[in-house]
Parts: C-alpha cells; sequence; structure tokens
C-alpha cells in the first residue's frame, strides 16, 4: 500500500560551540534543520514532515551523512521518537539512545524556505541521549529531557490522529463487506427500509469495533515494544512511515488511545446490538457469530492477547468473514453457499495481506512472544503456509463455480485477482520481499472485490 523505503539514522557527533558541520555534527549550541521543514512555516521537522505530530522523509546534510528522527510539535520544535506513549525501548541501548535524543543532524538546506522554523538544542541533544542510554542498559524506559512530540493540537489534527490510530485509511477495505452482502442480496431485499437501517447501523458498530481492535493493538505495541522493532530498525531508522503510529510520533499518548479504544469498542456493541434490534431476521448464528467478534476481535493484542497463543491468523481471517455473513443473516435469515464462498474468500484475501507482514516482523514479533506462523514455522515453512492459503484462494473460486455453489463463470469474474495472487506469491518466493508482497496483496483484495460485487450485480440482474 505505501513505498517502505528503510532511510539512514543520523550519525551527527557532538562538539562544542559552532553550528552544523557539512558532515552531519551538531554542536552544543547548534541547530538542527530539516529539508521538508520548508513545506509548512513552524512546522518544520527533522523528519521531513511538515505538519503537526507526522513525520516523513530525511534530513541530509551537504555530504549525505544520516538523517534525523524528530517530529514536529505545534511550534516546528523538533523532538524524538525515542519515549513516545512510555513505551519501553525494543531495539536495544544504541537505538534506544537515538530514539530517545531530541535532537537532529544538522541540515543546511531546509532553512532557506521556511526561515527560523525546526530547530533544537544541541545540549537537550546531548542530555536526552544521555538519558536514553542510562534507561537502555538498565532495560527501561527510554525518554529524553526534551521528550516526545506534544499530543497534536487543535480539533483537526487531534482528528487525524485518531483517524491513523484506527487505521482507517487501511482498513476501509474491511468496510467493502458492506458492498459485498449488499450486492449479493436479492433486488428487492435490496431497497427495504428496514434493509437501510440494519446495514448501516451495523456499519457503524462495525467501526467501532475495528477502531477498538487497531486502538488497543497499537496500545500493546508500545507498551511491549514490538512497534518501535517492527517500524524502527536497529539504527533508529524508519522502517514502514512513522505517521501510521501515532504512539510512536508522540502524536497520542498512551491514556488518550486507551480510552479511546474503549470507547469505541462500547461505540460497536451498542450499534451492532440496535443492528440485531432493528433486523427483519435475527438468525441464532448470525447473533452467535457477532457476538464472538465483538467479544474476541479487540483481545488480538489485548485482555487474552490471542494473537499471543497462535490465534492471531483465525482472527484476521474470521472477523472479515463474519462482517459480511452476519449482517446478511439479519437482513435475509438465511446463508446461501454464494454467499457463504464470497464471506470466506473475503477473510482470505485479508490473511493474504497479514501474513506477508507477519513475516516481515519475525523479529519484533518473536522478542514480545507474539506467536505467528510466521515466528514459529522455518522460512521454508512459512512459504509453504503462505503457498497453501494462496493455492486455497484460487482452488475455492474455480471449485465454487464448479460444483454449482456459484454461477458457473463466477471464475471469470475473479480472473484478475488470480492473476495477481499468481504473482504476489510467485514474487515473494524469488525476491523474499515481503512488504512488496503485502501491497501486492492490498491490490488483489480490491480488485477481488470488484469482482465479486460485478459477479453479483450480473447474477441479480439476470
Amino acid at each position: 500500500m505505501d513505498a517502505f523505503t528503510p532511510v539512514d539514522a543520523g550519525r551527527g557527533a557532538l562538539r562544542p560551540g559552532g553550528g552544523a558541520s557539512a558532515s552531519g555534527e551538531v554542536t552544543a549550541s547548534g541547530t538542527a534543520t530539516s529539508r521538508a521543514g520548508a513545506a509548512a512555516p513552524g512546522a518544520g521537522t527533522a523528519m521531513g514532515a511538515a505538519r503537526p505530530g507526522a513525520a516523513g522523509g530525511d534530513a541530509r546534510d551537504g555530504s549525505g551523512a544520516g538523517t534525523a528522527l524528530g517530529a514536529a510539535s505545534a511550534a516546528g520544535t523538533d523532538t524524538a521518537f525515542g519515549a513516545a506513549g512510555g513505551g519501553t525501548g525494543g531495539v536495544g541501548a544504541e537505538g534506544a539512545a537515538r530514539l530517545g535524543a531530541a535532537g537532529a543532524v544538522a541540515s543546511r538546506r531546509s532553512a532557506e524556505s521556511a526561515p527560523g522554523t525546526g530547530t533544537t538544542s544541541g545540549a537537550a541533544y546531548a542530555s536526552g541521549a544521555a538519558e536514553a542510554r542510562t534507561a537502555a542498559a538498565g532495560g527501561g524506559t527510554a525518554t529524553s529531557r526534551a521528550g516526545a512530540a506534544p499530543p497534536a493540537p487543535g480539533a483537526r489534527a487531534r482528528l487525524v490522529a485518531y483517524a491513523r490510530l484506527a487505521k482507517f485509511e487501511f482498513v476501509l477495505d474491511y468496510y467493502l463487506s458492506m458492498l459485498v452482502l449488499w450486492t449479493a442480496l436479492a433486488g428487492g431485499a435490496r431497497f427495504a427500509p428496514d434493509t437501510f437501517t440494519t446495514l448501516l447501523l451495523f456499519l457503524l458498530g462495525e467501526i467501532g469495533v475495528i477502531s477498538a481492535v487497531m486502538a488497543l493493538d497499537d496500545v500493546n505495541g508500545i507498551k511491549d515494544g514490538s512497534d518501535r522493532a517492527n517500524y524502527l530498525g536497529a539504527g533508529g531508522t524508519p522502517l514502514r512511515p512513522l505517521a501510521r503510529k501515532p504512539l510512536l510520533t508522540g502524536a497520542l499518548t498512551v491514556p488518550q488511545a486507551t480510552r479511546f479504544g474503549y470507547l469505541s469498542l462500547v461505540w460497536g456493541a451498542v450499534l451492532w446490538t440496535a443492528s440485531a434490534v432493528a433486523a427483519p431476521e435475527r438468525p441464532l448464528w448470525a447473533l452467535v457469530v457477532t457476538g464472538l467478534v465483538l467479544f474476541a476481535g479487540f483481545q488480538y493484542s489485548w485482555g487474552l492477547k490471542l494473537s499471543y497463543r497462535g490465534l492471531g491468523e483465525v482472527l484476521i481471517m474470521g472477523c472479515p468473514l463474519v462482517i459480511v455473513v452476519a449482517p446478511y443473516g439479519f437482513v435475509t435469515g438465511q446463508l446461501p453457499a454464494l454467499v457463504l464462498v464470497q464471506a470466506v474468500l473475503f477473510g482470505l484475501w485479508q490473511i493474504l495481506v497479514s501474513c506477508y507482514s507477519n513475516t516481515k516482523d519475525i523479529s519484533g514479533d518473536a522478542a514480545v512472544g507474539r506467536s505467528t506462523v510466521a515466528v514459529h514455522a522455518s522460512a521454508r515453512g512459512n512459504l509453504l503456509f503462505i503457498g497453501a492459503l494462496s493455492a486455497v484462494d484460487l482452488l475455492l473460486t474455480v471449485g465454487a463455480s464448479a460444483v454449482g455453489w456459484a454461477p458457473w463463470w463466477f471464475f471469470a469474474a475473479l480472473l484478475p485477482e488470480m492473476a495477481l495472487r499468481l504473482r504476489q506469491f510467485i514474487s515473494f518466493s524469488r525476491n523474499g520481499d515481503a512488504l512488496l508482497a503485502r501491497r501486492r496483496g492490498v491490490v488483489a483484495f480490491r480488485t477481488g472485490v470488484a469482482g465479486i460485487v460485478l459477479a453479483n450485480l450480473i447474477h441479480f440482474a439476470s
């Protein structure tokens, strides 16, 4: 979904007096500026994101020596990611020292368009680094005097931070479940008033439940250090866009994120209950699976921590499956084979995104005890597991047409998805690029949903 390009960690050394050197040194009284600070006056950051609470890009001096990891505060003050949310450092003493330091490698390119932005005290850098090293050596939380970026200021910035906490941009794919099941309804049922009421309430509740899962997962990731390990390399270099992790950047605090998670869960429970009450049908199986997702979903890495007990892949596939079949059951009281096939594919396509993420996260997940197939299997065993899931996708698509669970031409609508799935797996088996395979999985998922919707519209129009 994103172009994840690792960048080098800042290597600037402190020296008394003077400004930034061409080799990336920062003096004790000197300042550091960013290349991307020019994008928004007063919001320059050492990592280059010119908006409050965000981070991105890289700041380099004239010789290309190193980057800095500061996130912008409201006033444009550079701060570091070391102690965001109060989590423990998970990347070793040297990495914790770099993360805790509240300064940046000097860049000569950035002050031209936004004079006076993106500065930081070299002294703060020195004291912050020392405190971070002390904390890392003792196994504690890496903190610095300058600290992490303050919470995002202003209503709009705070809303953006919470949306990122809920992974709204990514989990939009989950909400396509409503489009799949709505097009799978017969024409008359699609436009009935009680159908719209039931599905709207279910969708709003779904937003709450998924937001709770994502928020509490991030809180746990900060507390056990896994997010730092998976998003920041041993040298403190960003491995993935940090903006998607507002607890890492300091845009939100752990108490804020925890409160948001619980409120989202309550919101989801209330609206799913309202959806069931308003539904024209309430089959027992639909009530049971909805309650199961409500209970187990947020405990992916919270509470029972089911993903630490080997159930992560089951939840990642099972929850998307349920959010297709349950509201369909509330509207019709039935579960035909065609809808079940489409729901299984919907869940399977989600795990064929996540299993590649798990492959990338092996070291971080193993360090905190998260139990995934990728952690426990050998490289070959993990490849065979992913290959088996990919084969099930293809076989179910073709098999559903062959045995009459779907129209005989159903597989033809999913030929583009099948081609993308083969490309995803074959490419990964050759180059081992898990993040590239993950992005291709997202494209395959969306292509497959478009194929299902097209097939449903043709099927029920005939």
